[in-house]
């Protein structure tokens, strides 16, 4: 497995971060994809810059991404895996006035949902030419209704994609794994989702590496994992 090379979205914390670090101990290069390429650097620092590159590009602008893909090619020469997880959660119900503003949800859906988009694209062409392996960031609540929450049909919206992108695929050797993780440990939980029982971020990172560690012949298609007493 020494020097393929994974490109990650939302990489400078949370999901992004546990496994841009579980994939550089299993012999991975990683590109570093956050907003700005100083807030992924420390990162790069830690996992060493011969083998790590920090960039910067919002996943809902298409120069700025696509941008990304080829500096990490330019950089590496190559591109095995592509991890699309950013994504942002805005606590708004669609009743009543209580909540963040409504207003937030177009970043929301523009990151969650364009953004995966506009990632895979980018990746794709790469991938191709190592039969490489897309993996995407969903979430059980794009398997299960959630009462009130654009948030999860932003995530609904990427189960759709994950299986749209990866019959568009068959005949390329290109895979394609989509990851629902259940409440995991990370900024974008409510208070009361923080009292919940939840996953560490390595718990779902450690998901990913499953999905990259198998042979050619075997594309995991779907990954669900949730935390032990969740109740959906």
């Amino acid at each position: 497995m020494d020097d393929r090379v994974l490109l990650i979205t939302g990489a400078s914390r949370g999901l992004g971060a546990a496994t841009a670090r579980l994939a550089a101990a299993s012999g991975f290069k990683v590109a570093l994809v956050s907003r700005t390429a100083e807030a992924a650097q420390p990162l790069a620092a830690e996992l060493g810059e011969d083998r790590a590159l920090a960039l910067g590009a919002d996943v809902g602008d298409w120069p700025a991404i696509s941008g990304a893909v080829a500096a990490t090619v330019e950089r590496f020469g190559r591109l095995d895996a592509a991890f699309a997880n950013a994504g942002i959660g805005v606590g708004t119900a669609f009743f009543g006035a209580d909540g963040d503003d409504p207003a937030q949800w177009a970043d929301m859906v523009r990151t969650n949902v364009l953004g995966a988009a506009y990632t895979a694209r980018a990746a794709l062409p790469a991938l191709k030419d190592t039969a490489g392996h897309l993996i995407i960031t969903g979430s059980v609540a794009g398997r299960y209704v959630r009462n009130g929450s654009l948030y999860s049909a932003t995530k609904w919206a990427v189960t759709g994609m994950a299986a749209g992108i990866r019959e568009e695929a068959v005949g390329t050797g290109v895979r394609v794994t989509l990851v629902n993780p259940g409440i995991t440990d990370t900024d974008i939980l409510t208070d009361a989702q923080r009292q919940k029982p939840k996953l560490a971020p390595d718990d779902v990172a450690r998901a990913v590496l499953y999905a990259l560690q198998q042979p050619p012949s075997v594309d995991v298609n779907e990954i669900m994992i949730r935390p032990t007493g969740q109740v959906l």
